[in-house]
């Protein structure tokens, strides 16, 4: 089957304005919606489908969004010579790289498999294209989006022909710039008509990712430069603080890779999460987003207590007679009982008077002033 290219025109869409994005079906991104979470199998299933499920399964146990895994037709996303080069490494599943990645690979009937096995557990599961074919599967395999990992962030005949399935794209944005990313952003929104519903991932392509080549600020800078994407984050460090910072700094998904033990045989499980670590996670990120709650400055229920106890009351400075012009030296803000005015009414009542005469270190109550 073959996907025509997108319809392309140079006319910028001026008038198309960002809306929350059904990334899958029910389940929305973008101003608040919760975050959405991406447990990333990867290949961390070591070639195994039953240990595939038991990480799908724990994913939805651990309250993620939906899965995903990594797909590829061998062939077409390596040459011969890549493919049978010697594989030398702790983490090889075989003599050459074909056979370690042959060993690692499912096939379309391994995934119709997990797809319905993940549909039982009421989680979506999608996977990355990493060549054409294996898009045209997902493609007929109705997968609710469409990921690109940064390995193919350069890829544009994959990117157009990915934006033909009209399906939101997914894009990891590691090994690429500012310069690229904006190529991609024009290639796919204001030159593509209709425009890609897109999702740029904040990323760095490093297995762990130091903190301090993270670079959380791209994400500002994505929401300034690309008002039609939607901003995320896939993050391969260790722990899962910086990942719960990118939340606050404004994330609208994020992904992270989960295995059973990081001790295992594979290059991801070193920076993967854990059943646990994902789970405390997915917690932190709603407690953040709880906590980040609305723009507007106001008391809150939950002071009333700590106010009653240390909320101060303007009391009389020294003794004052009834009908004098109040001066700010009369006045003075104090923890006080009975609790009178409030301290932050001091400028009111300068140059007003009292109805009657008020001791010393007295309140100052409602009645009392004229």
């Amino acid at each position: 089957m073959l996907l025509p290219r997108c319809k392309q025109t140079v006319t910028p869409r001026e008038e198309w304005r960002m809306e929350p994005l059904e990334l899958v079906p029910g389940r929305y991104i973008g101003e608040g919606q919760p975050c959405f979470v991406i447990a990333e199998i990867g290949q961390n299933h070591q070639g195994d489908i039953e240990l595939a499920k038991t990480l799908i399964r724990k994913a939805k146990e651990c309250g993620a969004d939906c899965v995903k895994l990594q797909m590829s037709s061998l062939p077409d996303k390596f040459n011969k010579q890549a493919l049978n080069r010697p594989y030398i490494s702790e983490h090889a599943w075989g003599e050459t790289y074909g056979e370690h990645k042959k060993h690692l690979g499912f096939t379309r009937d391994h995934l119709e498999e997990l797809q319905e096995y993940a549909k039982q557990l009421d989680i979506p599961l999608t996977a990355s294209a990493m060549d054409i074919p294996t898009l045209y599967v997902l493609h007929e395999l109705q997968v609710p989006f469409i990921k690109v990992g940064s390995g193919d962030v350069h890829n544009l005949p994959l990117l157009r022909t990915a934006a033909a399935c009209s399906k939101p794209l997914v894009i990891s944005t590691g090994m690429s710039d500012i310069a690229w990313v904006s190529q991609v952003y024009e290639e796919l929104t204001i030159l593509n008509d209709p425009p890609t519903p897109l999702v740029f991932l904040q990323c760095t392509s490093a297995y762990p990712t130091p903190p301090e080549q993270t670079h959380l600020r791209v994400l500002d800078t994505y929401a300034q430069m690309f008002p039609h994407a939607h901003i995320g984050y896939s993050g391969h460090e260790l722990g899962i603080h910086v990942t719960i910072a990118a939340v606050a700094r404004g994330a609208r998904v994020v992904e992270r890779h989960m295995t059973l033990n990081r001790n295992w045989k594979g290059s991801d499980h070193s920076c993967s999460l854990e059943p646990h670590d994902l789970r405390e996670l997915i917690r932190a990120i709603r407690s953040v987003e709880a906590a980040l709650g609305s723009p507007l400055k106001a008391f809150q229920p939950c002071e009333e207590a700590c106010f009653a106890k240390l909320g101060k009351t303007l009391v009389a400075a020294r003794k004052i007679q009834a009908g004098q012009m109040l001066e700010e030296g009369d006045l003075v803000a104090k923890v006080a009982e009975p609790r009178g005015i409030p301290a932050q009414r001091l400028d009111s009542l300068i140059g007003g008077y009292l109805n009657r005469d008020v001791e010393e270190d007295e309140s100052i109550m409602e009645a009392d002033v004229l």
